[in-house]
């Protein structure tokens, strides 16, 4: 049993998209059907030329679609990324999940497993808060949380966040380690494995209601 799965993200030097790759590289290993989006960049070529890595990797994504509000409506299950600012998403995811409200509405976002990922610069730099953050507005929705918790070595070795694989990028900047990169992979799986059992149990409710009838 096939499911559809979208992993949306920000991410303005990369570390957030490698770890966007790895969360949807998991969930297809897990029979998913994955569409990898990138949110609009909303800051300003003057802002990004500024950082060259910024543009080095907004230059190399230019490829990977951009999410747009079909996605949420098309996935049976969302991963969402993001680095963190200030101990909440980035803007730019944010503006994308304001754009829900139409779906919300009419109840289409409701009972779909969700899950969040994140990276930082410093280990204690908010990545926890940031996850919670993204979760208010999945509790708006009705959505079903889907942490990766403590249920797999892969998150003890990535520095152990029951929320959400959460990198460290430091200032090397070279992204996401290996172990975080595994850790992303196991959320991709669980989510995807969470929604599969999820359309099975609604499938055979259905047959025994039919066969109530």
């Amino acid at each position: 049993m096939s499911v559809k799965v979208a992993v949306i993200h920000y991410s303005s030097t990369g570390a957030v998209h490698a770890l966007a790759e790895a969360v949807a590289e998991g969930a297809a290993t897990a029979g998913a059907e994955v569409r990898l989006r990138r949110v609009a960049e909303l800051a300003t070529d003057a802002a990004i030329d500024e950082n060259p890595r910024w543009r080095r990797h907004l230059d190399a994504v230019a490829a990977v679609p951009e999410a747009a509000v079909e996605d949420l409506a098309w996935a049976d299950a969302y991963a969402f990324g993001t680095p963190t600012r200030f101990g909440a998403p980035a803007a730019q995811l944010k503006q994308f999940l304001d754009q829900s409200v139409g779906l919300w509405r009419e109840g289409a976002l409701a009972d779909k497993p969700v899950t969040a990922f994140t990276a930082a610069f410093n280990r204690h730099g908010g990545a926890e808060a940031t996850i919670i953050s993204l979760a208010n507005v999945f509790y708006h929705w009705g959505a079903l949380i889907v942490p990766p918790g403590y249920t797999d070595p892969a998150v003890y070795a990535a520095g152990g966040n029951p929320y959400g694989t959460s990198a460290v990028t430091g200032p090397s900047g070279d992204g996401p380690d290996a172990a975080s990169l595994d850790a992303a992979r196991y959320q991709g799986r669980r989510l995807a494995r969470t929604a599969i059992q999820l359309r099975a149990g609604a499938r055979a409710a259905e047959e025994d209601a039919r066969a109530l009838t």
